[in-house]
């Protein structure tokens, strides 16, 4: 028996094991696995709280049927699909193929972008710095959603926000960090997802992820790198390119529909590139700059986490003054760079020597010059996962990795 909490991420386990089936051309075992995950499918959205969340699973329950009666009719004609009604947490849903095949498939390709509020699991706290930027982003949107009384009349909320400013310099975690703060769900979007390659697809994917989010408010879209979809018109546009921008312009106005609790957040590193008419419905522009030398500081001591380490805060301070220039995925390569640095020793040592310490009840090999009193020839390949003692990081550790990750 599945414990219930785990419904629904079995449900999902085997219903990629039916996905697989059907793109090997198995319809019959990738029709059995629909269906069982089906069963798991309905058992987790009798326990789902999150009313987001049950429309989600609402909607996969649609999209699984729908192509398990379509298996069931090509596998044998004299067999009737399943039909009637299935009831989903009081909402009476049909599968017998009324809806569109082809927009199924389209929401169920952007149901892959939901994150969901918990499914960002970033905070403000997981963010070094950029103050501003987190102050006017709980203006702008956390304190519309969880006090709508105060936006009434003339008060309203922002409906479009634009992060621009150098690259990695956090203006996805701040999207993130304002969905998990906001309590809402979270539209992941890049270029990629609402591009096809088939005339009409590209317009109507605009469509109807506006339609998702309107369906699952409180909702917030981001679009990463928004540039590379709305980039100025002219002579040389296509006309899918034409009609996407021209689509995303006239669901961004809401026109004839309540986009109260709907936010898109675009994020670019080139703003001036965006078409001018695009950018005007991006009524609120937040700058994230590069990282100060206190946010640097605190960047490295969050990227370290709870891998021993022998820097002091003034050594990290240290480090800090020294990469002035740096964004935070910069910071983030060094960091990575220097935890290697202890591996790199070992994998590299022809001596260790035993060590004892409080944590260990027994003796632990630690990398070593030839020239040690204690040492002994040995090569890492020679220890057992346990005896191998773990280095710590050490300053001289950054420094080397300073000298070769350089600022992008």
């Amino acid at each position: 028996m599945v414990p219930r909490q785990g419904t629904l991420e079995k449900a999902i386990e085997i219903v990629q094991h039916a996905i697989e089936h059907d793109e090997a051309q198995n319809h019959r075992l990738a029709c059995k696995e629909y269906m069982d995950a089906l069963d798991y499918f309905m058992l987790a959205l009798k326990y789902e709280k999150n009313e987001q969340f049950k429309l989600l699973i609402r909607s996969k329950i649609d999209d699984y049927l729908g192509r398990a009666e379509t298996l069931q009719k090509h596998l044998s004609a004299s067999v009737t699909a399943h039909s009637g009604v299935i009831q989903a947490g009081g909402v009476a849903k049909r599968v017998d193929g009324e809806e569109d095949p082809e927009t199924r498939k389209l929401r169920a390709g952007l149901a892959e972008a939901i994150l969901g509020a918990a499914g960002t699991n970033v905070t403000w706290d997981d963010i070094a710095g950029l103050d501003g930027a987190k102050y006017a982003l709980k203006e702008a949107v956390v304190v519309p959603i969880k006090f709508p009384h105060l936006f009434t009349g003339k008060r309203k909320p922002w409906k479009g926000i634009l992060l621009y400013g150098p690259p990695g310099t956090g203006k996805s975690y701040l999207a993130k960090a304002v969905a998990t703060e906001a309590k809402s769900t979270f539209f992941s979007i890049s270029s990629s997802d609402l591009v096809s390659k088939w005339q009409g697809d590209s317009e109507k994917l605009v469509k109807h992820l506006f339609q998702m989010a309107r369906e699952m408010k409180p909702a917030i879209i981001f679009i990463d790198e928004i540039d590379s979809m709305t980039g100025a018109r002219g002579d040389g546009d296509s006309d899918a390119s034409r009609r996407l921008k021209t689509e995303f312009l006239v669901q961004m106005d809401g026109v004839g529909h309540d986009d109260t609790g709907v936010l898109v957040i675009g994020a670019t590193n080139i703003p001036w590139q965006i078409d001018a008419s695009i950018k005007r419905r991006f009524q609120k522009r937040i700058y994230i700059p590069l990282p100060t030398v206190d946010a640097r500081q605190r960047m490295f001591e969050l990227h370290v986490g709870l891998t021993p380490c022998e820097l002091t805060r003034q050594e990290y301070h240290s480090m800090a003054e020294k990469t002035e220039g740096y964004s935070g995925a910069d910071i983030s390569i060094v960091v990575q760079d220097a935890l290697m640095q202890p591996i790199r020793k070992f994998i590299a040592a022809t001596h260790f020597k035993p060590v004892l310490s409080n944590e260990h009840s027994r003796a632990k090999w630690m990398a070593c010059s030839p020239g040690d009193e204690d040492a002994v020839e040995k090569s890492w390949s020679d220890l057992e996962p346990d005896e191998l003692f773990e280095p710590k990081l050490t300053l001289k550790d950054f420094m080397t990795a300073l000298e070769t990750c350089a600022p992008v």
